[in-house]
């Protein structure tokens, strides 16, 4: 079997077999980025204007799913065709585990038709407790192109969160695979494996107990995959290249997202979401510290050496609403050109439970609630 060097910078060097890749992400670890660039990077994401309500409750009654409840991890996404109408894939919970579901909407904010996208998969394997899909192959990774779907060998792809128990709430170990579909709705497997496992040769201390949920970017070719993991109460963020989707080797200098003492994120840096931005990156992912889960932003010029900016974008308890006064974290972001506003959907837990709050760049009409597809 052909090994083939993969350089990364930090004068590392790494064998990766059977793939013909070739990765130079930076010569030299890269300087951190000042203050005042981390300032000016980050206002145009901050002061934007709470939703009120969940869009996605926290019991949704979905349809013959009834004991799903408590929805987390929103992803919107458009299959290729569909510029007037977007899906969300979000997870709920039935006490034994996750299942990931998808609804649609024509305003972001009204969600209609929730249904099944990905369920448990097979007893005795790395995904029967549950899957947690969202992490797609796009066509453009620029923070403001739609997020168009892209067909790769035929199918569209995506990379999942999963568990191998049920019976409780992410049960350890967590890890990841990849699923494909044939139309952005329904996914299957890829893969009868993990692609990342706390198993695997070059796992890592810091992710040694748990693996959870991942982020794809492709990027001249290549694929990255941003994903946090746990050692004990702490949780990091990490990254894994590949070149098929299907193989994968971890960056040798993990995490490239520490946590930091006495900071927003001392305990968690998780679930991280990497776009394009101008002349460099942008990561938005969540901080637990200080009190709640916050969104936080970290940013990059090579998408391997990242500065996280000290403060959050938005606090936990920000939502006047008291929709978020536990937890604000766990994003989508999308831009809709038609009335110039980005939609960042988010986790928000507080005082009417665990369900999917909106956060926007502009204010949005009442009316809005009311727009059904």
């Amino acid at each position: 079997m052909k090994r083939v060097a993969l350089r990364l910078g930090l004068g590392a060097c790494l064998c990766l077999p059977g793939l013909a890749l070739s990765v130079t992400a930076g010569e030299g670890r890269a300087a951190a980025i000042d203050q005042e660039t981390l300032d000016r990077w980050s206002a145009p994401y901050r002061g934007w204007h709470y939703w009120p309500d969940h869009v996605i409750p926290a019991q949704p009654k979905l349809p013959g799913h009834e004991r799903f409840e408590n929805t987390d991890v929103p992803c919107v996404f458009q299959p290729p065709g569909q510029d007037d109408r977007w899906y969300m894939s979000f997870i709920a919970f039935d006490g034994q585990g996750y299942n990931s579901f998808v609804a649609e909407s024509t305003n972001l904010v009204h969600w209609t038709r929730p249904r099944l996208a990905m369920g448990f998969g097979p007893p005795n394997e790395f995904d029967h407790g549950g899957t947690v899909i969202g992490a797609y192959l796009f066509e453009s990774y620029d923070i403001k192109a739609p997020r168009r779907l892209q067909r790769r060998d035929g199918k569209f792809w995506t990379l999942y969160g999963c568990y191998p128990r049920q019976g409780g709430y992410e049960l350890r170990p967590g890890y990841e695979g990849v699923a494909v579909s044939d139309d952005g709705l329904s996914w299957r497997r890829a893969k009868d494996a993990p692609i990342l496992a706390v198993q695997d040769p070059d796992c890592g201390p810091w992710e040694k107990d748990c693996i959870y949920q991942p982020w794809l970017v492709e990027h001249r070719g290549r694929f990255f995959n941003f994903y946090n993991a746990a050692e004990g109460g702490i949780e990091q963020t990490g990254l894994a290249f590949s070149v098929d989707l299907l193989h994968w080797m971890r960056y040798p200098a993990n995490p490239v997202v520490p946590n930091r003492a006495g900071g927003f994120d001392e305990q968690f840096a998780s679930d991280p979401k990497v776009f394009r931005d101008g002349d460099h990156w942008t990561m938005f992912y969540f901080g637990v510290g200080r009190g709640g889960a916050h969104i936080m932003v970290a940013f990059s010029r090579d998408l391997v050496h990242w500065t996280a900016h000290p403060e959050p974008l938005y606090r936990a308890g920000g939502n006047p609403s008291g929709l978020d006064q536990q937890y604000a974290h766990k994003i989508s972001l999308v831009y809709n050109p038609k009335d110039d506003t980005f939609y960042l959907h988010y986790c928000a837990c507080g005082n009417r439970g665990r369900g999917i709050g909106l956060i926007a760049s502009k204010p949005l009409p009442y009316s809005a609630r009311k727009d059904a597809p």
